[in-house]
C-alpha cells in the first residue's frame, strides 16, 4: 500500500484545488475503501473544503500540503 501513498500525494500535488475521492480513484485506479485507508495514513492529506450537495451527500475535497524547501544556512554570520 505504501507505493500508493506516493502515487495519492503526487496526484493531489499535480491538482492545487483538491479533488474529491471519486476523482482520485478514478486517476489512480484503487478502490474507494482502500483510497480511504491511505488518505487517513498520510499527515500531509486534509480536507479542505465540501462540495454539494449531490443526491444529498457532500464530497470531501482533498488537499495535500506542499512542504516549503529548507531554510538555506546562512553563510556569513557576524554577531555584532
Amino acid at each position: 500500500m505504501k507505493s500508493k501513498h506516493d502515487l495519492v500525494r503526487n496526484v493531489l500535488r499535480d491538482n492545487a484545488d483538491g479533488l474529491t475521492t471519486k476523482q482520485i480513484t478514478v486517476q489512480v485506479q484503487v478502490e474507494t475503501d482502500s483510497l480511504s485507508r491511505i488518505l487517513d495514513a498520510m499527515p500531509d492529506a486534509y480536507i479542505d473544503r465540501w462540495v454539494g450537495p449531490d443526491r444529498g451527500k457532500y464530497s470531501a475535497v482533498w488537499c495535500v500540503v506542499k512542504p516549503p524547501e529548507n531554510c538555506p544556512h546562512p553563510v556569513n554570520f557576524e554577531v555584532k
